[in-house]
């Protein structure tokens, strides 16, 4: 494909996510009711979701301190989420910056970073409403993140944001449909995964094309750093902090769950759309396998 029939294919898809954006956008301010009281009986997470389900500590907590501990999981997943969105950001500008400002790709970037403001806002909003803490990463993931939107770029960039956002969606979809999670949970995920198919369709789209165009050196730098960043996103998701808030040792059950086969299964299972993608456009090799592994997102 010669590069002026990228530039058209790209400015095409452009235009058409930003149509698409003008017509089916929210705005979690005045779309979810913030003030409707919580059901207290309500899982915020699917219990087999849970990263304890299944275990020793599992059988030992009574049925509200598992509805408890999925009050805290989705707090860490929907923080860490947020932490996700301001780095992707960061990325989105940074490759804004260097574009023309007129054109449809430059302008469906900025449109996405005013999406990602308000899933931002979103999920620290959803956080304080059930009262739980905005974990975020542990300190080492927070202080590794802000060289992340220096470093990245190009195919490895964009596959770093769909990393993030299609684990995510994967989780997301589930929940939102199931009928015995909080409701506030249920409206904040629907939001979130109607409006990240678009970012998904624009992400994926500038992995393939920025694939093309790499010579070996360049695919393996990409496919290490792709891996790297989807490892510290599988590992950012739980904090251990959450298990404070049913009388559990942090570090004792952050080491069940990791161990823990059902919540394996679960991270393999989140993983599975993007890894078969990533594998497609030629992202998953040598350079990057051992973290793939340890992320459990490739057995």
């Amino acid at each position: 494909m010669t590069k002026a029939l990228q530039v058209n294919d790209r400015e095409k898809t452009a235009s058409r996510l930003l149509k698409s954006s003008a017509k089916n956008s929210y705005d979690p301010e005045v779309d979810i009711d913030w003030d409707a009281p919580l059901a207290q009986d309500q899982p915020y997470i699917p219990f087999h979701r849970s990263t304890l389900y299944g275990t020793r500590l599992w059988d030992r907590l009574t049925e509200q301190q598992r509805v408890e501990l999925t009050k805290h999981e989705f707090a860490s997943i929907a923080s860490n989420g947020l932490w996700f969105e301001v780095l992707l950001m960061q990325m989105l500008l940074k490759d804004f910056y260097n574009r023309d400002p007129r054109t449809n790709h430059a302008q469906y970037a900025l449109t996405e970073v005013a999406d990602e403001c308000r899933h931002s806002t979103m999920f620290a909003k959803a956080c304080d409403r059930i009262g739980a803490p905005a974990y975020g990463p542990v300190r080492i993931l927070h202080a590794g993140g802000r060289v992340l939107p220096a470093i990245l770029k190009g195919p490895s960039a964009y596959a770093s944001i769909l990393v993030a956002e299609e684990i995510l969606d994967r989780v997301q979809r589930d929940q939102m449909y199931d009928e015995a999670v909080q409701p506030l949970v249920r409206m904040v995920n629907r939001i979130h995964v109607m409006e990240e198919a678009r970012h998904v369709t624009f992400a994926r789209e500038e992995v393939t094309r920025g694939m093309r165009e790499c010579n070996a050196a360049q695919r393996a730098y990409h496919q290490f750093m792709t891996a790297l960043v989807g490892f510290c996103i599988v590992k950012a998701l739980i904090n251990p902090r959450i298990y404070k808030s049913v009388g559990l040792r942090p570090r004792d059950a952050y080491a069940a769950a990791m161990a823990n086969p059902n919540w394996r299964e679960t991270v393999r299972w989140s993983g599975e759309k993007i890894m078969s993608f990533l594998d497609e456009v030629g992202l998953i090799g040598k350079p990057g396998m051992a973290l793939w592994r340890k992320a459990g997102l490739i057995r």
